[in-house]
């Protein structure tokens, strides 16, 4: 399917239930970044790498609920998981006029710690999210999952946004040892949708949901560092 006209991108602008786009918190946090630019792309980028820095990827901490998983309860956090920051960055896009939507995917993960993987029992990451921004007439992919600092404990390029290109995960590590694969497209939306994502977590990873009030304290940063375990997984 083209890309849809202007006139049709009305309800990738409007506020939703987890694209919480009118809500005070997210529009301070769009504008302050948006004033120093002029253009949507310019802004788009100053937003994506707010997104990607200032919020802690963090998959130990997962949180379900309809809460947690608005874009507000996020940029109160400070950290979530992949799904989490792409909802940020599509909500305090729309703050700006620039039209966004949620996208998905199962990617294979070849690059994690030793606590994940007996968590999550498989290097497949399941409804792996990115948003998708409409700039100078084209959608775009960013994917603002994982932060620099985090980025330097794996020895992994941190991914880079320039509002004209695909944002993609990294294909492979700085020694060239593979990293994700893109393994399933699971489709675009307007919002997040939490019940299935919900239940394809509860069929995946029944350990990791069972065990989340447990590793509620862990951080995956440190634990990185702690475990010093970023060898590369066939």
């Amino acid at each position: 399917m083209g890309d849809p006209t202007r006139a049709g991108l009305a309800d990738y602008l409007q506020p939703s239930r987890f694209v919480d786009s009118d809500h005070p918190r997210i529009i301070a946090f769009a504008r302050e970044l948006a004033a120093p630019h002029n253009t949507d792309r310019q802004r788009a980028v100053a937003l994506y790498y707010a997104v990607r820095d200032r919020i802690r990827y963090d998959p130990f901490r997962l949180d379900l609920t309809p809460e947690a998983m608005r874009a507000s309860t996020v940029l109160e956090r400070e950290y979530g998981f992949c799904v989490a920051k792409a909802v940020l960055l599509a909500a305090a896009a729309r703050v700006l006029g620039i039209p966004s939507r949620l996208g998905f995917a199962d990617v294979r993960n070849h690059l994690t710690t030793p606590r994940l993987r007996r968590l999550m029992s498989t290097d497949l990451f399941a409804f792996h999210g990115y948003a998708e921004l409409y700039i100078n007439d084209c959608w775009v992919k960013a994917t603002p999952a994982f932060n620099r600092s985090l980025c330097e404990r794996f020895d992994v390029e941190p991914l880079a946004f320039d509002g004209e290109h695909d944002a993609l995960l990294q294909q492979a590590d700085r020694k060239g040892n593979r990293y994700m694969e893109y393994v399933r497209d699971r489709g675009n939306f307007v919002d997040l949708p939490l019940d299935e994502l919900r239940g394809v977590f509860e069929e995946h990873y029944p350990t990791l949901l069972a065990h989340g009030a447990v590793e509620h304290a862990a951080n995956f940063e440190h634990d990185a560092a702690r475990e010093g375990d970023t060898s590369c997984e066939s």
